[in-house]
């Protein structure tokens, strides 16, 4: 390949992957594949300095910020640390430096795999936080960051000003209990800590970012109005001093007892709460650090070492399947015990079926292992030399290991789930979305409840929760005799629920809220939608041919049909009661767009229905009027685009009388 045409390629590889990594906090490729890339882009230019574009990656730090947050100019440039991959490179900087400082001194500190930030204190108080972003300016999330709870916001000293660097991180206990929470909310886990940060960190709102219970590690002193100080040592020890949580530091000389304290780091990197992908080599004298400087990009004073993902051969013993709380199958590999990354690791992911079928992954072969993001033991390749006669390919199991319930695959992915409707593996995830808002709506009934249910053995499936009584509920941990006997209350009020909540509550995939309220109105009772074919099903408007296949496989399943036997004898109602007002509204449909004075949107929406219309949430050349609130935006502008009517909310109030 001509070498203009790899920079190229090697500059969009690169760009993409900053622009996912930092401004959208996703990656395409691990940070070892990239710094290789970077690396080799270096190396490139270095030859051909007269092919160095200004988009090159190799020009600047981070990406072009998010237009969602004002932007900081940063006093003092937030740079990037030079990445080295082995022990020779380490030496050839420590060299490099004794060439002009005989009698150097390092700080060798642990590299957080986090968000980098500055944060700025007046007098003492808390002022501003920003993003590094491109090094020179960065975004503005003082406000998320005013809801962490390790930055101080007052200082013991008030300096006129004083601004120091840190990196923003999730704990990996912290990320472990999210990914839970929203295994059982059925909804979509977080990558990896740092990816989780870094989006928590962007939240518009500072309340969803103080959920996520985010950490900081502060690193260094950008700037001191009012104090000098000799080494980096100082300035940690005095940042620890003022309240600031610190990155601990080892200050060493000898070339020998630093490459000892980056393997020591990389081997205990377990140890810390944070994720790490290096460990910083960095000159301690702060006047050393001067003499030396900066180039464009990068201080002459410090560079990265960056860990390898530690790889090893092991047996795959046996492959075993979990069912997960939303019914997907996940099948792991166990592992004859390996040593990896400072722990023992005996199961790996295998993803999906998919992942087994591309690398032909078998029981019985010997394979490499690695942990990807430090964290999740993951099958790199299979030996395949070393592969025993009579293995055959792995294919997941037809029905669920759990319930025996058939399993199937999604069509728009490569995730296989369970179908049953009392899989146990299910149950928190399905007793969640039952007993919820726009379900059966049972106050006090939320997850932590229901868990403590499913844990004393009183609940296994959504109808146990009829047979519930006060005496059971009082049984529970914080729950006195007036909240048990309000709960109780609350699920036999549950009772009476329109038809539509039922059919939400049950958790058929691709049913939502406004299908069930469609499906309530179209068949009147549960018994007339049960019995419905899937061509009647799809002659309804939103459902598809898709959803009209895991409806049927839902209702004419064996453990729905015990489960709505249940409800049926427990006096839960199976009929729709909603009565349309008229149909004046047949054959329309509306948008429901800004801040309505009169009613909500789901008021609204309701008022449409029951006159034979439909309420949708995006504007289409099919949509037949938009009706438009305070600060309506994009949907509003879409339908001046598209010469679809607009109301006002008085022109919909006088429609609607």
């Amino acid at each position: 390949m001509d070498y203009r045409e790899e920079m190229k390629q090697l500059r969009d590889t690169l760009n993409e992957n900053a622009r996912l990594y930092y401004t959208l906090d996703a990656s395409t490729m691990s940070d070892y594949e990239y710094d290789h890339l970077y690396r080799r882009l270096q190396d490139l230019e270095r030859e051909h300095p007269e092919e160095i574009t200004p988009d090159s990656p190799t020009q600047r730090v981070g990406d072009q910020n998010l237009n969602d947050f004002a932007k900081v100019e940063h006093p003092v440039p937030l740079e990037s640390l030079e990445d080295v991959f082995n022990s020779g490179e380490v030496r050839n900087f420590l060299h490099k430096v004794l060439e002009t400082l005989p009698r150097a001194e390092y700080s060798i500190e642990p590299k957080v795999d986090g968000l980098s930030v500055a944060l700025e204190y007046r007098d003492g108080v808390f002022y501003q936080g920003a993003t590094r972003g491109d090094g020179r300016v960065g975004e503005d999330v003082t406000e998320n960051l005013r809801t962490i709870r390790s930055i101080p916001k007052t200082l013991p000293e008030k300096l006129p000003r004083l601004i120091v660097r840190g990196e923003v991180y999730m704990a990996r206990r912290v990320f472990e209990e999210i990914n839970e929470q929203l295994e059982i909310e059925g909804k979509p886990l977080m990558a990896n800590p740092r990816n989780a940060a870094a989006g928590s960190l962007r939240q518009k709102d500072p309340k969803v970012c103080a959920q996520r219970k985010l950490d900081i590690a502060v690193f260094n002193l950008q700037l001191a109005e009012g104090r000098t100080f000799t080494t980096h040592t100082e300035t940690i020890q005095y940042l620890r001093e003022q309240g600031f949580p610190t990155i601990p530091n080892e200050p060493l000389s000898d070339a020998e007892e630093i490459l000892r304290e980056i393997d020591r780091l990389g081997d205990t990197r377990m140890e810390f709460p944070f994720d790490i992908d290096g460990a910083v080599v960095k000159l301690n004298n702060l006047s050393d650090r001067d003499i030396l400087g900066s180039t464009a990009k990068c201080p002459k004073w410090a560079v990265a070492y960056k860990y390898p993902p530690e790889q090893k051969a092991t047996k795959l013993k046996n492959i075993v399947v979990q069912v997960g709380r939303t019914g997907v199958l996940t099948p792991k590999a166990e592992l004859k015990p390996v040593r990896l990354a400072g722990t023992t690791v005996t199961y790996a992911t295998l993803h999906n079926q998919d992942y087994i079928t591309q690398k032909d992954i078998r029981i019985g072969d010997t394979v490499i292992v690695q942990k990807a993001g430090e964290i999740i033991p993951e099958i790199v390749e299979v030996v395949t030399k070393e592969r025993p006669a009579g293995t055959v390919p792995y294919y997941l199991p037809e029905r669920c290991p759990v319930c025996g319930a058939p399993v199937a695959r999604d069509p728009d992915g490569a995730a296989v789930r369970c179908t049953g409707a009392e899989c146990p593996a299910q149950l928190l995830r399905n007793l969640t979305h039952f007993a919820s808002r726009n379900a059966m709506d049972i106050d006090g009934l939320g997850p932590a409840v229901i868990k403590q249910l499913v844990e004393a053995g009183l609940v296994s499936n959504p109808a146990d929760l009829y047979d519930l009584t006060v005496q059971d509920m009082a049984q529970l941990e914080r729950m006195g005799e007036k909240s048990a006997l309000n709960a109780v209350n609350a699920i036999a009020k549950s009772k009476d629920n329109d038809l539509w909540h039922l059919i939400f509550a049950l958790g058929i995939r691709q049913v939502g809220e406004k299908a069930a309220k469609v499906i309530a109105n179209h068949f009147g009772s549960y018994d007339a939608f049960a019995a419905a074919s899937v061509e009647e099903l799809t002659a309804i408007d939103d459902i598809g041919g898709v959803t009209a296949e895991y409806i049927r496989g839902w209702v004419t399943s064996e453990q729905s049909q015990d489960l709505i036997e249940r409800f049926k004898a427990a006096g839960v109602n199976m009929f729709c009661k909603e009565e349309k007002v008229d149909n004046r509204f047949a054959g329309m449909t509306f948008v429901l767009t800004g801040a309505l004075e009169k009613f909500t949107r789901d008021e609204a929406g309701e008022m449409i229905e029951k006159r034979g219309g439909k309420a949708s949430g995006s504007v289409s050349k099919k949509t037949t009027y938009v009706v438009a609130g305070e600060n309506a935006g994009s949907k509003l502008r879409k339908a001046q685009e598209l010469n679809i009517p607009v109301l006002t909310e008085d022109e919909f109030l006088a429609m609607l009388q």
